[in-house]
């Protein structure tokens, strides 16, 4: 085995590892929204969540962590779509926001 396959091994083992981490925090992070739409009464569209934003920042530790933004679309009236923002800070959500929108 050549020095050339060991990188392509590890490359390919890292690739798949980052995938499989990046699901399941996406997951996380779509039923916290789906929980959270539910409690303000108002409905998750798509089902889905969208990372918008990657970044390094420090917690209040002086620990440094990944900072995520995603992104979700939801309705109160069925018939606006208005976005939500999650923001999370390494494992731990640190903010559920939704735009302001009607209710009738």
């Amino acid at each position: 085995m050549t020095l050339g396959n060991l990188f392509w091994i590890f490359l390919l083992s890292f690739l798949a590892w980052y995938w499989w981490k990046a699901k399941a925090i996406k997951d996380f992070v779509a039923d916290a929204a789906r929980n959270h739409c539910k409690k303000m009464d108002v409905m998750l569209l798509d089902d889905v969540v969208y990372l918008r934003g990657l970044w390094f920042k420090r917690d209040r530790q002086g620990n440094l962590r990944v900072w995520r933004r995603f992104l979700f679309d939801f309705t109160a009236t069925g018939e606006e779509r208005y976005v939500g923002r999650i923001i999370m800070l390494g494992k731990t959500i640190q903010q559920i926001e939704l735009e302001p929108h009607r209710f009738e």
